[in-house]
């Protein structure tokens, strides 16, 4: 191209310009026409969302939330909630490849290493009780990888796409830190009384605007939860966030994104939902995001709010001269990983992203935390007390080794075919291993390793002597099954994937855990209250960086959204998972599958979840030269798992440095009392324990 056809193309693009701002123009105005016809036509009695959604293209969530009293009848206040958008249902599994003949599998060797572990307390005389019988369902199928050429070919990378450390800064947002009830907002060093009328998303921002005319490009909500006006009119609280939203916002429209920031639109959340906004023929932007997604605050002012994260951003800007808080603290601890790639050496080039059907396998068959609630039989019926125990900045802990490089494929003849030295260093590195598992018949302790449940992503840890069952395991997880302080587990190897050992996420993971350990330092010696405060919510923010910035390295699949009649049932798309229906409607979700995501590494977050799983079970403490967890309590003593906590019937003499990993008495509830059989009475169990250690400690002070 010469310099005049240079010249001729920028020309021909401002027309270009110039007539998508009319069209744009035209659209906005017929897409105001539709919403006035849309609530004519809610007037009418016997008008129906489900008959005018298709009329005006749109789906029937939009138009309940221009018109709130066309919100189906037919749905129950009482129904199951609808799944929140920060965990979307994973695609419905393909059938699982028929496992080799018993002698085809490879058995993994009994690891000796169990011996030098002390067994837990002893047993009560009396063995424990069985598993209550549960109703007959049929757990879900695993994925599993194709034999041959086209399994193999799993394994190569996606080509033209890796992680690698920016040539860029974040640009800096503007930020406003507001309570909804109070009206207080604090901008800078100012602060300032809002009226907020209604507490609509339009009131904010008027409100906003009128006192900050220039610049706010994010607007925190410390508290009130403004999207959570008029919940009583609709059935599910997600309903109400997503009406909320979708409000009519005069003079302002959805965002579509801006250059290197592609979020876009409205985040849907039940309880930390994102508005995105720009004003209408303006390049402003502003965002409307809930605090809560960084720490939980219990009435803190928006000054303190403020103060935690100023001093959440000066411990960052210690460890990364280029550290920008981003909106949410998953972006932010993406981002900041990025910054610590290498830029010599093995991994300068960056790290090569899975590919799609590696990452759907992991999706699919890699879980996150491990929640359990262990009822009578097997606990007594009348607990002589609850004590929870909470593992300090846990993740932090397991980011010391991470998989690296291509994986290779172990197949059950190439695992047999090795001499028992390299299976125990294979299993013992980076793997993701489909296993064929049996419960010794002498055992009497909570269950090891996951196994797939009936229901979408669900799982179990099945412990009933005898039982046998196939599932994919970490190594991590694997390895404690060999090597528990009770007995070993029989594995059988039917197929694994093999990465090399490195550590990707050493240098991020050290960086944030020394803000941590700093900020709860001052957290603890500050003398002002309200430093103290503001210190300990900036610590609890990193936390939040390090746990959510793992979780976005597990991609998920993109979901579409559609609806067919009740009368045609079967034409349900075969791979979607149906999430609401009423008279007339079937409305359901399908994966579409995956981004081009650049820094998608969900073996890392695989790897971290299974090693934080096996912790619960056993962790040692060499400085101590001791062990903690589950399997180091007497067998019926274990009554929950939650993710990084235990709650037992008995305490631990367990050690606690203050250090990522340590278990932390959290709470403590004297009994007797009730076993919890649900999630809710284990709940209010906890907080009642907490407070009640809370209140002794401040009585021992």
């Amino acid at each position: 191209m010469d310099a005049q056809s240079y010249s001729t193309a920028l020309a021909d693009l401002r027309t270009v310009r110039d007539q998508i701002k009319k069209t744009r123009a035209v659209l906005a105005k017929q897409e105001a026409d539709r919403d006035k016809l849309i609530v004519q036509l809610a007037s009418y009695t016997k008008a129906k969302a489900e008959r005018i959604a298709p009329a005006a293209g749109l789906g029937v969530a939009d138009v309940v939330a221009l018109a709130p009293a066309l919100a189906p009848d037919s749905l129950a206040v009482n129904d199951a909630p609808q799944p929140l958008a920060v965990e979307p249902p994973a695609a419905q599994a393909a059938p699982e490849a028929a496992p080799p003949p018993l002698q085809q599998a490879a058995a993994a060797p009994a690891m000796t290493t169990a011996a030098a572990r002390p067994a837990p307390p002893s047993a009560p005389a009396e063995p424990a009780a069985p598993q209550a019988p549960a109703a007959p369902q049929t757990p879900r199928n695993l994925p599993s990888i194709p034999a041959g050429a086209s399994g193999d070919a799993w394994l190569a990378p996606t080509p033209g796409l890796a992680s690698t450390r920016p040539n860029f800064t974040q640009q800096t947002r503007s930020t406003v830190f507001l309570d909804t009830t109070t009206g207080v907002l604090v901008h800078r060093n100012q602060t300032h009384h809002l009226d907020l009328a209604a507490r609509s998303a339009a009131d904010i921002l008027t409100a906003v605007f009128h006192t900050v005319p220039d610049g706010v490009e994010r607007i925190y909500i410390t508290a009130g939860d403004p999207w959570h006006e008029g919940a009583d009119r609709y059935p599910y609280l997600r309903d109400a966030v997503a009406a909320w939203l979708n409000a009519p916002t005069p003079g302002w429209r959805t965002d579509t994104g801006r250059g290197r920031d592609r979020m876009a639109g409205h985040f849907v959340h039940a309880r930390n939902p994102v508005g995105r906004y720009q004003r209408e023929n303006s390049e402003q932007h502003v965002e409307i995001r809930s605090v809560g997604e960084w720490f939980d605050i219990a009435g803190d002012d928006p000054h303190i709010v403020r103060d935690a994260f100023v001093l959440l951003w000066q411990a960052l800007r210690r460890h990364w001269n280029d550290a920008v808080l981003m909106g949410s603290p998953s972006q932010t601890g993406r981002d900041l990983w990025t910054r610590t790639i290498p830029q010599r050496g093995q991994h300068a080039d960056g790290f090569p992203v899975l590919s799609e059907e590696l990452r759907g396998l992991l999706h699919a068959t890699a879980g996150q935390g491990r929640n359990e609630l262990i009822t009578p039989p097997r606990v007594p019926d009348m607990l002589p007390q609850l004590v929870e125990y909470d593992r300090t900045f846990a993740y932090a802990k397991h980011t010391w080794k991470s998989p690296v490089g291509t994986p290779r494929r172990v197949t059950a003849h190439t695992f047999a075919s090795w001499p028992e030295k390299e299976q125990i260093r294979a299993l013992y590195g980076c793997g993701h291993w489909h296993v064929r598992v049996t419960v010794p018949d002498t055992w009497n302790h909570v269950g090891l390793l996951p196994a797939p449940a009936p229901g979408d992503r669900a799982w179990h840890y099945p412990a009933t002597p005898g039982t046998t069952f196939t599932t994919w395991a970490g190594g991590p997880e694997i390895h404690t099954a060999l090597t528990n302080p009770l007995t070993p587990w029989k594995i059988e190897i039917l197929d694994g994937i093999l990465w090399e050992d490195g550590k990707p996420l050493e240098d991020w993971a050290k960086k944030l855990k020394d803000a941590w350990t700093n900020l709860s330092a001052q957290a603890h010696f500050q003398g002002n209250p309200e430093q103290a405060r503001a210190a300990h919510l900036a610590s609890r923010a990193v936390r939040s960086i390090l746990l959510y910035g793992i979780g976005s390295f597990a991609q998920r699949p993109r979901m579409v959204t559609g609806t067919t009649p009740r009368t045609a049932e079967r034409d349900v798309p075969p791979d979607a998972e149906i999430i609401g229906f009423d008279g007339q409607l079937i409305t359901w979700q399908k994966p579409t599958g995956f981004a081009r995501d650049p820094n998608a590494h969900p073996e890392w977050a695989a790897a971290i979840w299974s090693a934080a799983r096996a912790a619960l079970l056993t962790q040692r403490h060499r400085d101590d030269n001791t062990y903690a967890g589950a399997l180091h309590t007497p067998p019926g003593t274990v009554i929950a798992f939650r993710t990084d906590a235990l709650y037992l019937t008995q305490p631990q003499n367990w050690p606690h440095h203050h250090q990522p990993g340590d278990y932390l008495l959290k709470g403590r509830l004297t009994g007797p009392l009730p076993a919890p059989t649900t999630e809710e009475e284990l709940l209010t169990l906890r907080d009642t324990g907490r407070t009640a250690l809370t209140t002794t400690a401040g009585q021992e002070a």
